[in-house]
């Protein structure tokens, strides 16, 4: 991606899913998880649910699909508010660093400031730097540890 191309962030449409399709298959393999067509169609069909809570935005450089965020809105019962969750966020690797994470992040923020949300939360992967050096110039780092219980483990 070149300097002056301009990186325009926007719901996804259902025309997107090819594109969208493949940047999501590269986000599921950065992160070693297993190819699984089954898993690309549920999500998509989430998100083209209105009454699913799984949303998403597409960042487009030129007439392509360069990233994407996939979101939802949770209930903080601790303050009373509503929060909105991003579950993932991706870039094509040939546009790092160019601002496509920064711009999906943007489009975020002003969601949920528009909606009175009291934050944007995620979480990423310890080891995953260059994403971290993004996060860490736009948003606070918290305290809290995450963990993950096996249903049906007790």
């Amino acid at each position: 991606m070149s300097t002056d191309d301009t990186v325009l962030v926007r719901a996804v449409q259902t025309s997107d899913f090819a594109e969208w399709a493949g940047l999501y298959r590269e986000y599921r393999a950065f992160y070693a998880l297993s190819p699984d067509e089954s898993i690309v169609e549920r999500v998509w069909t989430w998100i083209n649910d209105g009454a699913h809570e799984v949303n998403a935005f597409v960042a487009s450089s030129g007439d392509r699909l360069v990233g994407l965020a996939h979101y939802r809105r949770f209930a903080r019962p601790s303050t009373g508010s509503v929060g909105i969750f991003l579950d993932d966020l991706f870039t094509s690797p040939n546009t790092r660093g160019s601002g496509v994470g920064r711009a999906l992040l943007s489009e975020l923020s002003s969601l949920a400031d528009g909606e009175g949300s009291s934050v944007v939360r995620w979480i990423t992967a310890e080891d995953n730097t260059r994403a971290r050096r993004l996060y860490d110039s736009t948003a606070t780092s918290t305290k809290w540890v995450t963990y993950d219980l096996t249903p049906g483990s007790l």
